[in-house]
């Protein structure tokens, strides 16, 4: 498993390692003993035990075997992928293509009643044209997917917008004054993006605050994120995609956003931002 720079993967790891530990003293089980019997090292046991080193699923099978509770065995599987999940380098993610990872997020979307996002790189996914999300999703294509299924992605994506006039759902975005005018696909692609997000920022569930670029900012951009309801907050890193469950990080993130949106622009002054960015790119 990756490393993480979450506590929520931390927690989860612990949480299966505790688990297996329990197990093995409920065998009346020593560490040593369960080593001989799986045919492992006594270091392995101890640092499965300790959440050093994660186990694989053959592992557990045969820990829960050792321990006569093979019954026990696809529980603690669930556990190790959803542990594992939490943080998915961007490679493993999409090494089937792009529209598979695109598919796998529809769910979350759709039982999602309140959305809060914060983008310092991009337009965020559901605010974006065709052209836009074609142009973006190209380049992490060439970066780093070695599968080209981008149009098949691109629809995927245009469909998932659907969630923004359905189920009564309530959007806050928040961008960074500086994506408003970072060129993606070119002055066409970016002055029809700016316009769209005009329109979508008059609909009544939607809220469209820009953070503003200035000399005397005390509020330091940070990496893109998503909060989910107060369920998960998603944030996607450089090397790949993080998800977080843990109550005291999402209530982090939901505090930063909170800070954020304070010193961002909305209505009729961010509309003016986004109107002064495209009109330095006509």
């Amino acid at each position: 498993m990756a490393a993480s720079p979450s506590s929520s993967a931390q927690q989860a790891r612990r949480a299966l390692a505790d688990r297996l530990t329990e197990l093995c003293r409920d065998a009346g089980l020593t560490g040593l003993e369960l080593a001989l019997r799986c045919g492992w090292s006594r270091s392995k046991s101890s640092r499965i035990m300790n959440a050093r080193t994660p186990p694989s699923e053959d592992d557990i099978r045969a820990w829960c075997a050792a321990c006569g509770a093979g019954g026990q065995a696809e529980d603690l599987i669930a556990m190790l992928r959803i542990a594992e999940g939490m943080w998915v380098e961007w490679r493993r993610m999409e090494r089937a293509g792009l529209k598979r990872a695109q598919e796998a997020r529809l769910p979350l979307f759709e039982r999602t009643r309140r959305f809060r996002s914060y983008s310092s790189w991009l337009v965020p996914g559901l605010l974006q044209t065709r052209s836009y999300t074609e142009a973006v999703l190209r380049a992490v294509q060439r970066r780093r997917v070695a599968v080209d299924d981008v149009a098949e992605a691109v629809a995927v994506r245009m469909e998932r917008q659907r969630v923004l006039r359905e189920g009564g759902r309530r959007f806050a975005f928040l961008i960074e004054e500086s994506v408003l005018r970072n060129g993606i696909g070119g002055s066409e692609v970016q002055l029809e993006q700016l316009d769209h997000m005009r329109t979508l920022g008059a609909l009544p569930n939607i809220s469209l605050g820009v953070v503003p670029m200035r000399p005397d900012r005390s509020r330091m951009p940070v990496e893109g994120f998503w909060i989910f309801d107060t369920a998960q907050v998603n944030v996607e890193l450089v090397s790949g995609h993080l998800t977080i469950t843990q109550p005291s990080e999402i209530t982090m993130y939901a505090e930063t956003f909170a800070e954020l949106a304070d010193v961002a622009l909305h209505g009729a002054a961010a509309h003016e931002l986004i109107a002064s960015a495209a009109g330095a790119m006509e």
